[in-house]
């Protein structure tokens, strides 16, 4: 065992998730971001519970995720859409009230890491995560780009780490 690996030794190794593709435009067929969002959750082991498509609406937005928040077996919650700055983006603002508490650094490491791909549209972005009823809660960009590089550079890493540190 390395030095550290003690800290990790709780860590969830598969957490239910629910995907939530935030678009007034994506079918389950033209989404494929969230396919890959599936794709790239479940070949790391973990479970995808649930996935629904709801239009790019706060009200809606907010129930579907109260739904999800309300299952008691939930774990993480990973929406992706609606959150540039668009009319109807409107996922930060849905999302924002629901936290009990922001983890900043997701948003700020996601920004950096997507100035590499983009360049200064990167900042253009409200990608945002925390905790919000005992549950881990990411919102994405909707391109499919930005939803790999969020999982497999950020979420994926730290996922059971975050996971364990929520049920403790």
């Amino acid at each position: 065992m390395m030095p550290g690996d003690e800290h990790h030794a709780r860590d969830a190794h598969a957490v239910a998730c629910a995907i939530v593709t935030i678009s007034d435009t994506r079918t389950a067929d033209s989404d494929t971001s969230g396919r890959r969002a599936r794709t790239l959750l479940e070949a790391a082991g973990h479970r995808v519970v649930s996935y629904s498509i709801v239009p790019d609406d706060t009200s809606l937005v907010r129930a579907r995720l109260e739904e999800l928040l309300a299952l008691p077996s939930l774990e993480v919650v990973v929406t992706n859409g609606g959150t540039g700055l668009g009319r109807r983006d409107t996922t930060f603002e849905a999302i924002a009230a629901l936290l009990d508490k922001r983890l900043d650094g997701f948003g700020e490491l996601f920004r950096m890491l997507s100035w590499e791909q983009v360049g200064a549209t990167a900042m253009l972005s409200r990608a945002t995560a925390g905790v919000a009823r005992g549950k881990i809660l990411v919102s994405l960009p909707g391109s499919t780009a930005a939803v790999e590089l969020a999982l497999e550079k950020l979420l994926l890493p730290a996922l059971g780490h975050m996971v364990h540190l929520v049920r403790a």
